[in-house]
């Protein structure tokens, strides 16, 4: 593995991000000082984002997990496959980082089954180190390998967050989405519509977001404001456009439906 090229993961292209509050600064000097990171916040707030234009602003590569709960420990670390010449050992995602020095950012966390998570733990304090025991091998983090972790806590339950001995031993950053005036100019950057539709996007999204414990499990997010935007500027009606992005991915209740339709004729007429 000595010639493998970890400057792939490199973000070519800055991503866009605007930044709310001193995030920035914060995540800057907790990767300085090799602290692991956890981030928290609502479906679609900018938190994978945030990562991977602080990844682009360090120069570090990044290997990014979606988590699921089929998820093993052997799809994190590596495993032995075989091949022509017998077998041979392939490092996961978290190795590879580990290895080479790269962030690893494992998306949605507590999709993951909780026993999986458990193979983080001695990177995630003072050792930084990982274990492959099928391997019989230590790695000793790279200095610029850091662990960051997200999901959405408005998601937690009783069967489905993380232990406290996996979420101490995390920095954490809360994150959500951003105030009207704000929002607005991510949606004017992100999808080409003109200040006033993007503010009245916006206005709709609050609409919904109000609606969250009322029929709706969470509003909609900043992507899906993104979204209506693109398709608005590339010519749909405003009123289709919201409903294709705005309405029917996150209700199918008919009730929640006609009040968010409602709301896009008040708003948008």
């Amino acid at each position: 593995m000595s010639d493998f090229d970890i400057n792939q993961f490199k973000i070519k292209l800055e991503p866009f991000y605007e930044a709310q509050s001193n995030e920035v600064e914060l995540y800057t000097t907790a990767y300085n000082a090799k602290l692991p990171v956890m981030v928290k916040g609502p479906t679609g707030c900018g938190k994978s984002r945030f990562i991977e234009h602080m990844a682009y602003k360090l120069d570090k590569p990044i290997i990014t997990v979606s988590c699921n709960e089929d998820i093993t420990a052997s799809d994190l670390i590596g495993r032995f496959l075989l091949d022509a010449n017998g077998t041979r050992w392939v490092d996961g995602p978290l190795t590879l980082a580990a290895r080479h020095g790269a962030i690893c950012y494992l998306d949605e966390i507590v999709e993951a089954r909780q026993d999986t998570m458990v193979v983080i733990h001695s990177l995630t304090d003072h050792r930084r180190e990982l274990m492959l025991d099928k391997k019989g091998e230590l790695v000793k983090a790279h200095p610029d390998f850091q662990l960051v972790i997200s999901y959405n806590p408005g998601y937690q339950s009783l069967m489905k967050d993380l232990k406290q001995s996996t979420k101490q031993r995390f920095t954490g950053m809360d994150f959500d989405y951003a105030n009207a005036e704000l929002e607005a100019s991510i949606v004017v950057k992100e999808s080409g519509v003109d200040a006033n539709i993007a503010t009245k996007l916006v206005k709709l999204a609050h609409a919904t977001r109000n609606l969250v414990g009322h029929g709706l499990d969470e509003g909609a997010s900043t992507r899906l404001l993104n979204y209506a935007g693109t398709l608005i500027a590339s010519g749909v009606g405003v009123k289709d456009a919201c409903n294709m992005a705005l309405v029917c991915p996150i209700t199918d209740d008919a009730e929640i439906r006609t009040t968010m339709s409602g709301a896009i004729d008040a708003i948008f007429d």
